[in-house]
């Protein structure tokens, strides 16, 4: 067996059996928190060859700045989406990509997602964190200021009808609601338009990947139609992060639900949602989560270690 010098740069010692798995794998190094600059002084001195990571706790991208010079050969990442790296820069140079966006037969076990998207909205829906703010912080106890919408017979709007997207309509619809679904890519959309959707749909959760189609397709001119909640915990690129500022502040959308924003790998006080911080407004952030529960990442890292 290849003996790997393998640099996990993703928090794994949480989960049971994942640093035992790679122990078989390889020499292991366990940089879980370390700053870009820091793993790339790693990578140097350890001579790295392989690179274990996941999008949802890294602050950085794994571009040239990180590995020009080093060893690093393969890159394997326990999720999905690949934003988290400069996919075009690794290929240039002959690093090779695992992910699990194929994967089928695992991700189609992995709900992890698509539960916190129906939290969320639900959460939205019945005013549950802000209520609990502001209650907690004015010792009050009146309801009125929050009163909420119940899923049934509401009208939810799906944006992407993949794997997640299937799973989000179905939680909608064992609680009783309507669904409509957008996907110019599948024979099930009910509607042809995202127009049609925003106009038709009281809440609208997105499943979708970031494309060049996708990019900031969710702008001003949806969210001053009929819509009244949003959810995203797909990637925050899908929105345009200034306009659902503008539609909550003048309460044409009545929640912003997400666990992603824009620029992730930078500095994440830039992105406009955080102008809301301190507001009262109904916008709930949480921090990339989506796929992180105990069940569902130990499944996702073992399948891809064992791709080593």
């Amino acid at each position: 067996m290849e003996n790997r010098k393998i640099a996990v740069i993703t928090p794994v010692s949480h989960l049971d059996g994942v640093v035992e798995l790679l122990l078989t794998k390889g020499t292991l190094f366990l940089f879980e928190e370390a700053t870009k600059t820091r793993v790339r002084e790693l990578l140097l001195t350890h001579d790295i060859d392989t690179i274990i990571c996941n999008p949802n706790q890294q602050t950085y991208k794994i571009d040239k700045e990180l590995l020009d010079g080093t060893n690093v050969n393969l890159i394997n990442t326990c999720s999905t989406g690949m934003n988290h790296i400069d996919v075009e820069y690794c290929e240039s140079i002959g690093i090779k990509i695992y992910s699990l966006t194929k994967d089928y037969e695992l991700i189609n076990q992995l709900p992890s997602t698509s539960e916190l998207a129906f939290g969320l909205l639900l959460d939205l829906m019945r005013n549950i964190t802000v209520s609990n703010n502001v209650t907690k912080r004015d010792m009050s106890w009146d309801y009125l200021p929050f009163i909420g919408q119940q899923m049934k017979d509401y009208k939810v709007g799906i944006v992407g009808y993949g794997r997640l997207g299937k799973m989000m309509a179905k939680y909608c619809k064992a609680f009783d609601a309507i669904v409509d679904i957008y996907d110019p890519y599948s024979n099930e959309s009910t509607v042809d338009t995202l127009e049609e959707l925003f106009d038709k749909c009281d809440a609208v959760s997105l499943h979708v990947h970031v494309t060049d189609e996708t990019k900031y397709m969710i702008d001003y001119n949806l969210l001053s139609r009929n819509v009244k909640f949003l959810v995203n915990t797909a990637r925050g690129e899908i929105v345009k992060e200034a306009d659902v500022v503008k539609a909550l502040t003048e309460s044409k959308l009545l929640g912003y639900g997400t666990d992603v924003i824009e620029d992730e790998f930078g500095d994440i006080k830039n992105s406009p949602l955080f102008y809301l911080e301190n507001s009262n407004l109904n916008c709930i952030f949480t921090p990339h989560i989506g796929g992180m529960t105990i069940q569902g990442q130990t499944k996702a890292y073992k399948w891809a270690i064992n791709k080593l």
